[in-house]
């Protein structure tokens, strides 16, 4: 792999994503949002940017292996599994706490009974079951879609702007350009809180933030497979687990879930605990050992 950067890679990158991209970003808007055809769509635009970056390997004669699909250290893949259930836990639990929220009544003990179908349950039962399903069959079933994103963010684009931009840099133009591409369906499709312009700026922020930590883990352990877990992760733990437990009580989508403040807070601890480690991979990318 060229340890060069490539503006032209980058630029063909781009240009084949956002193509490949529009397809379904007509689709998901021209329809009923992102839950439409059982979120085939939706899952069809995730994979626009492993396509964008199997285009560009073709195109400059790259090949596909340069896109970090080694396992490397486990140490990683669990650090990128357990953050996001640590900034959730930790969100969420706050706002239990403080009364910003509080349990969904619809959870009750015969409504997970009847999910499982294993005959009558405790609502605490049922609510560790739940998570339990999660936390296991839920991000693996997950890393199937998140795949096709960090095929391209991760495993493509950060590695190769890291060849001539600091991590800094690096972690702040890819996360633009991460939530750049996600404004089409938070604008048009409803994929939002239903905060507005707040929720755009908010979860943008909170993209950026989390590259920090994603630019990290890819760079230092070399593994796409830090940010499809990560990802996956963070995915099932605030929208399947989380969410669907909470009733959102008053101002607590402002504060919870990818669209809230408190996700921001966390995530810009994250970003400067890592940000602070930023010279252990720019020595990576610099060649150094």
């Amino acid at each position: 792999m060229s340890s060069t950067f490539d503006r032209r890679a980058v630029f063909v990158y781009l240009l084949a994503t956002w193509t490949v991209s529009c397809l379904f970003y007509f689709l998901i808007i021209r329809s009923a949002g992102t839950n439409s055809a059982g979120g085939a769509f939706t899952t069809g635009l995730m994979w626009c940017p492993a396509v964008g970056a199997l285009v560009t390997c073709r195109y400059v004669g790259r090949p596909v292996s340069s896109l970090g699909w080694r396992w490397g250290e486990t140490r990683y893949q669990v650090m990128s599994y357990l953050i996001p259930l640590g900034y959730a836990s930790v969100t969420y639990s706050v706002a239990f706490l403080t009364g910003i929220a509080s349990l969904n009544p619809v959870q009750t003990g015969e409504a997970f009974s009847k999910y499982f179908g294993l005959g009558p349950m405790t609502r605490e039962a049922g609510m560790a079951g739940y998570f339990l399903v999660v936390a296991t069959t839920g991000v693996i079933q997950n890393c199937a879609t998140t795949l096709g994103e960090e095929i391209g963010w991760r495993g493509f684009l950060a590695p190769e702007l890291a060849k001539r931009f600091s991590f800094t840099q690096t972690a702040v133009l890819s996360g633009v350009i991460w939530a750049l591409w996600h404004v089409p369906i938070i604008v048009f499709a409803g994929y939002n809180a239903g905060t507005g312009w707040y929720g755009l700026a908010v979860v943008s922020a909170n993209m950026i933030l989390l590259c920090f930590v994603l630019t990290w883990l890819r760079l230092k352990s070399g593994s796409l497979w830090t940010a499809v877990i990560l990802h996956a992760a963070n995915n099932r733990f605030i929208q399947h687990f989380f969410d669907s437990i909470t009733a959102y009580n008053g101002n607590a989508k402002y504060i919870l879930g990818e669209f809230g403040i408190g996700f921001t807070v966390v995530a810009a601890l994250l970003a400067v605990y890592f940000w602070l480690r930023r010279g252990e991979v720019d020595a990576m990318a610099a060649g150094v050992e």
